[in-house]
Parts: structure tokens; C-alpha cells; sequence
């Protein structure tokens, strides 16, 4: 179950973890359908490469430069990566709008109508597994 303060926000911090396992944040936008938190971000992305490894998550509500605020929502759940990203382009291009829009067309421009991109989503425990 998705945390309440997790389901509006613009963005989240998105930690993944080292071999180490040391935790790496990134701030990520996101989107919310049903019980899972979805990013969309490179397939060839440093995040991407430790989720191959090591599915944990940590997700933290932050402002666009990966701030979290004292007592901001957060949670730890279990990613998962998915290579077909029309649906989440859909999500994120309903939430965002034409700022997604901005991001993705000149991008795609750029390496000729190719999107080398995957989603990732995230599954959060249900309440009476986390206690």
C-alpha cells in the first residue's frame, strides 16, 4: 500500500543500493496508479543498473533537487523494471503535462524517435506485513 504522503507530490527520492550498500538518492518524477509507484529514467542509468542487482527501495517525498523535509513520508518497497514504458509515458504525461512533454520530444528528437527508457515500479508492503 502506497503511503498517503507519497500519492501527490511532484517528486520523490528515489534511493537505491550500492553492492555495498551504501543507499544513492536521486530525485525522480513519478506517478501513482493502483498500488504502485512508477519512474520512468534511462534503461542505461545508474539506478537501473543497482535495481538489476538489488531490488530494495527506499522512497522519499522531496522537492526537485532531492530535499527531504523533516518528517516527509517515506517508505521502503521492492522495484521492479519494466521495458514496455508506453503506459507509464501516459501516467507521467497526464501528471506533468507539458513539462513532460518538454523532456521527452526534444530528447527523442535527439536520438532519432528512439526512447531508450524503462520503468520502474515500485510495490510497497501492505500494512499488516510491515508490522
Amino acid at each position: 500500500m502506497i503511503p498517503e504522503g507519497l500519492r501527490h507530490g511532484r517528486y520523490v527520492s528515489l534511493t537505491t543500493f550500492r553492492k555495498d550498500g551504501t543507499g544513492v538518492a536521486t530525485p525522480v518524477w513519478y506517478a501513482v496508479d493502483g498500488a504502485e509507484l512508477y519512474v520512468w529514467t534511462r534503461e542505461d542509468s545508474w539506478k537501473v543498473k543497482r535495481l538489476r542487482r538489488d531490488s530494495r527501495v527506499l522512497v522519499t517525498a522531496c522537492d526537485v533537487r532531492g530535499r527531504v523535509a523533516e518528517g516527509a513520508a517515506s517508505a521502503e518497497g521492492t522495484a521492479r523494471l519494466i521495458g514496455d514504458v508506453r503506459a507509464i509515458r501516459k501516467l507521467m504525461a497526464r501528471k506533468y503535462g507539458w513539462q513532460f512533454w518538454l523532456a521527452d520530444l526534444p530528447a527523442a528528437l535527439v536520438r532519432l524517435g528512439k526512447r531508450p527508457h524503462l520503468g520502474i515500479a515500485v510495490k510497497f508492503p501492505a500494512a499488516e506485513e510491515s508490522l
